[in-house]
C-alpha cells in the first residue's frame, strides 16, 4: 500500500474547457469532471474537443465527480463512458440535468 497521491490533469490546465483531473492512490482512481471544449475558428470541421483519456484505458474508475453542469465540466461524460469503465457518477440532480 502506498500513501502517494497522484494528481493527473487530463484537460483544463492552461486552457479553457476540457476540464478533467484524475486522482489516483493505492490503485483506486477518482475523476473530477469530464468536460469538453468548443473549437476555435482555426479548427475547421471540428465539432468539439475532448481530453485524451488514454491514461485511463484498461483501468477501472471508482467514481466520476461532476462539479457543476457547464459543458466544459460535463460535456465529455458520454464520450468518457464509451472508453472507460466507471463504477459510479456523483453529482447533484441539477448537474445531471
Amino acid at each position: 500500500m502506498s500513501d502517494t497521491l497522484r494528481i493527473i490533469p487530463l484537460g483544463g490546465l492552461g486552457e479553457v474547457g476540457k476540464n478533467m483531473t484524475v486522482y489516483e492512490m493505492d490503485g483506486e482512481i477518482l475523476v473530477v469532471d469530464a468536460g469538453l471544449a468548443f473549437p476555435r475558428d482555426e479548427h475547421l470541421g471540428v465539432d468539439l474537443l475532448l481530453p485524451d483519456v488514454g491514461y485511463l484505458a484498461g483501468r477501472r474508475v471508482r467514481a466520476v465527480i461532476l462539479t457543476h453542469g457547464h459543458e466544459d465540466h460535463v460535456g465529455g461524460l458520454p464520450y468518457l463512458l464509451r472508453e472507460v469503465e466507471v463504477q459510479t457518477i456523483i453529482a447533484t440532480r441539477l448537474t445531471l440535468g
